[in-house]
């Protein structure tokens, strides 16, 4: 298990907003609740204002459940090019189905995706992504504010 630390966190989320910002994004879907901390800041690092997000389960802890749920809508009008954020894509069926929805539910609307990790056998890849995670990642956020 690796420890990922706010001060990785940052310098990574600064690393991946030069990255992303010739993409022109503008709008950010931030996939709860991993991407939620990294979405908020690379929409202030980007200068965006419109950050939606979209939930859903997956994992109940380090377990893997057999079907993945997806709550929530994304409203994009007059919005043609949208990033998608999350913290891993570690299996990548998160990604995947959120891609597809947003795909199917918004034709019109050019979509990536932005990881900080990305595991080689994900079954989706991330259009940007960092680093490749070959073990668990303990994210700051998972950690650093448990009761």
């Amino acid at each position: 298990m690796k420890y990922y630390a706010y001060e990785e966190f940052k310098n990574d989320t600064n690393t991946l907003i030069q990255r992303v910002d010739k993409y022109e994004a503008q709008a950010i879907v931030g996939i709860a609740r991993g991407g939620l901390t990294l979405a908020h800041c690379m929409a202030e690092g980007l200068g965006l204002r419109d950050v939606q997000t979209l939930r859903t389960e997956l994992y109940d802890e380090e377990v893997q459940r057999d079907s993945i749920t997806l709550f929530g809508t994304c409203d994009f009008e007059n919005i043609q090019r949208v990033l998608v954020v999350d913290d891993i894509a570690d299996s990548g069926k998160t990604l995947g189905i959120v891609m597809k929805n947003l795909l199917e539910k918004h034709p019109k609307v050019e979509f990536q995706s932005a990881t900080l990790f990305y595991k080689k056998t994900s079954v989706y890849e991330p259009h940007f992504w960092l680093h490749e995670a070959t073990q668990w990642i303990d994210f700051f956020w998972e950690r650093d504010f448990k009761k």
